[in-house]
């Protein structure tokens, strides 16, 4: 294998803009040839991937993946470009090889990710096959985030990823024993817990999670608002302060919250309810909701895109 210089690296990263390690490899490949390595980056799309990574990749997908014994899983969040994009073949299955990595190998963060030798091919890292899939694609397809769950004792993971993929939820539920994994009364309940995440959107599982700064901020949120509208402090924080606070733990944490497919009970009682079914304790351990896109600023001209690939 040729010697690699940094100043050739340098050159070739000048010429066509791509990422010092994808310019290394070219070179290599290459024995060092500039024009040759020109023309690998091309065919391997990784020069074009290149100039397409600065534009906002704000529309994608939320997927799910678990082990069939429902002992461990992954939520994972892929962004590109477009909704036009996202529902593509190419996309899809990018998709379902990435969530199949990381429940294969673990990577701790995004950045240990892309530094992985893909699961089904050593002959790649994740970050080169990201850039092929975006040369492929023909848009910036970003690994935004991911969580990965693996169950401790009895119990199972579930999920629920709705309007194909906008939300996606993780549910990681404790039980007394393995039996009632396989009853369909669990997988029902397993379902509704998660779509009630999603619909609801909880903070925390219990009050108790609930950090005392954020009590701290909507207190004084409470008593700035009533001060505002002339009410006497004394009233406010004796009075309304405290049926204020009893409502935001109902809103905001997911056992207190009204239950979606019946509001005349809150989940901790539809969980009591669903026990005394199951014949044995079943508790809600932790939960992951991921939102596509949430607080990705969006720029007008991927509108303009998408419209433009739609109508062509």
């Amino acid at each position: 294998m040729a010697d690699i210089s940094a100043a050739q690296v340098k050159e070739l990263r000048d010429m066509t803009g791509s990422g010092i390690m994808d310019c290394k490899r070219a070179l290599q490949a290459s024995e060092g040839d500039i024009e040759k390595a020109v023309a690998w980056l091309r065919e391997k799309g990784i020069a074009k991937a290149e100039k397409k990574s600065a534009r906002i990749a704000a529309e994608g997908a939320v997927v799910a993946k678990i082990a069939d014994d429902k002992k461990s899983g992954v939520l994972v969040e892929i962004n590109v470009e477009t909704d036009f994009a996202a529902n593509t073949d190419k996309f899809k299955a990018f998709t379902e090889t990435v969530a199949t990595h990381i429940l294969t190998k673990k990577p701790a963060s995004v950045e240990d990710l892309m530094a992985q030798t893909l699961y089904n091919d050593d002959s790649k890292t994740v970050e080169l096959f990201q850039k092929e899939a975006i040369a492929d694609i023909g848009e910036n397809t970003s690994i935004r985030r991911f969580v990965v769950y693996e169950v401790e004792g009895n119990g199972a993971l579930a999920s629920y990823i709705h309007m194909g993929g906008k939300i996606g939820v993780f549910v990681d539920f404790a039980t007394e024993d393995d039996s009632v994994i396989a009853k369909p009364e669990f997988a029902g309940f397993a379902k509704d817990i998660a779509m009630q995440i999603a619909a609801a959107n909880p903070k925390w599982l219990t009050r108790e999670d609930v950090p005392a700064e954020e009590i701290e901020k909507e207190t004084e949120i409470i008593i700035n608002k009533n001060l505002n509208e002339g009410k006497p402090e004394k009233i406010i924080r004796e009075r309304i302060l405290p049926g204020n606070i009893e409502k935001f733990y109902k809103e905001n944490c997911l056992v207190e919250q009204e239950f979606v497919k019946d509001d005349s009970k809150s989940i901790a009682t539809y969980t009591k309810e669903m026990c005394s079914s199951f014949g044995q304790s079943v508790s809600i351990r932790r939960f992951t909701r991921f939102e596509m896109g949430e607080g990705i600023a969006k720029k007008e001209e991927n509108f303009a895109e998408e419209v433009m690939k739609q109508i062509q």
